[in-house]
């Protein structure tokens, strides 16, 4: 039998939570908040134990006068709006007064305490001062000591570490989507951007890749982003849709040189309308709706001429907007039709920002890097517990296995004929 700590045991499972996920038809938040949880409190009261022995650690003798030894565990639990969860009580014996977790006491009769600490930790940076004053009792005396509060929040920054150096070669990345939100962290002074990555796998999963401080969107900062999602095992995906920063398109082109890169419609959409007066607007954002949701490439590159010729006189500077980089945003209708509505912009991760902003309004600096990331981390695994899958078909599945032989991403089947039957079955579908 393992000789461990409880706490240990959770740490564990943590874990093993955050490598392998959540259980088929789990919540991966509620999962992840219940392991937390239980983690924390199984932290804190042996830490009380700790401080109930004058800080000595397991296994470490007592010293002259010192009186009390460890006693094992016994079991409790901790009831919760969530639900109870087990917590083993460490047991004291040959003390001068007896061990009582004044912490178990005041979360059993405080639930509600429980909830605000995880939501402390997951909505504001797992700062320490906002865990100790979840802790103080009706008087203001804090019921845990700081420097096992430090230890809690120092190992769950150890656990966001683990997120973004987790190995992805396991995930068949399909449609690959990059975007960056800014934050102002105190010791810069001036904002930083937040690099974020996601995807669309080929079993039409969608997952949270990668969050990565750039200080800015230089090409430099986006390359060292990708180069540690293709380091960590990452494929090649075959679509990658982005907003028009220069260093993320040098990047994209250097990281990725046989993708597909898509520019995101929504952004360009609303660059072409700011140019455009508001009489004229409805006309010439209807000829660039059927540019996008034209049936195949040739009907777009038709569609999209057309527009040039019929505008370029009247609103030179809104059509060479449309123009700018049009390749890329007419590669839509390189996928599969069904996929076009969702490889056109990146507005999944930007529902996901407005959220974001809403929780960090009142903060106007982050202390650190570490409070900032395990934000945006909370905000982002909360919006990807909702993502919806994405239905892709057999005849789909089939479609993007050729555009990736074409683009040169992956090698041919390895059975030509085999091949030229599923494509008669294809066309004949």
């Amino acid at each position: 039998m393992r000789r461990v700590a409880p706490s240990q045991v959770a740490r564990e499972q943590l874990q093993e939570l955050l490598s392998g996920g959540a259980d088929r038809g789990s919540n991966i938040v509620s999962a992840l908040v219940d392991t937390v949880t239980r983690l924390v409190v199984q932290e804190l009261v042996e830490a009380e134990q700790a401080d109930f022995l004058g800080g000595r650690g397991r296994y470490e003798r007592r010293g002259q006068g010192q009186a009390g030894s460890r006693n094992g565990y016994e079991p409790a639990r901790v009831r919760t709006a969530e639900g109870a969860f087990d917590v083993a009580l460490p047991q004291v014996r040959d003390a001068e007064t007896p061990f009582r977790s004044s912490l178990m006491g005041f979360l059993n009769g405080n639930s509600e305490v429980l909830e605000r600490l995880v939501n402390e930790m997951y909505a504001r940076g797992l700062s320490t001062r906002d865990v100790e004053d979840a802790f103080r009792d009706a008087t203001g005396q804090t019921l845990i000591s700081k420097s096992a509060v430090s230890e809690i929040t120092d190992r769950l920054w150890a656990d966001y570490q683990d997120f973004i150096s987790r190995d992805l070669s396991a995930i068949a990345v399909e449609y690959l989507f990059v975007d960056a939100i800014f934050e102002s962290l105190r010791r810069h002074g001036a904002k930083e951007a937040v690099l974020v990555a996601w995807c669309i796998a080929s079993d039409g999963r969608k997952h949270l890749l990668h969050l990565a401080v750039g200080n800015k969107q230089s090409q430099s900062c986006w390359t060292e982003f990708f180069r540690s999602l293709l380091a960590r095992g990452m494929r090649a995906p075959t679509t990658i849709t982005s907003d028009g920063a220069p260093g993320l398109i040098n990047a994209i082109t250097v990281c990725f040189p046989a993708s597909i890169r898509i520019r995101c419609w929504f952004h360009r959409l609303g660059n072409i309308r700011a140019k455009l007066p508001d009489e004229a607007a409805g006309e010439v954002m209807a000829h660039l709706y059927a540019v996008r949701d034209a049936p195949t490439l040739d009907a777009a590159r038709v569609a999209a001429d057309r527009l040039v010729n019929t505008y370029r006189r009247d609103y030179p500077a809104a059509v060479a907007c449309f123009a700018d980089d049009l390749d890329a945003l007419l590669a839509i209708h390189r996928v599969p039709v069904r996929h076009r509505i969702r490889v056109r912009t990146t507005n999944l991760a930007e529902r996901s920002f407005v959220e974001e902003r809403r929780r960090t309004k009142v903060i106007p600096r982050f202390p650190d890097e570490k409070a900032a990331m395990k934000l945006v981390l909370a905000t982002m695994i909360r919006a990807a517990d909702r993502w919806c899958r994405v239905s892709i078909s057999d005849i789909e599945r089939h479609q993007l296995t050729l555009l990736r032989t074409e683009l040169g991403l992956d090698p041919p089947p390895a059975n030509p004929s085999h091949r030229k039957t599923n494509q008669h079955k294809d066309i004949t579908a």
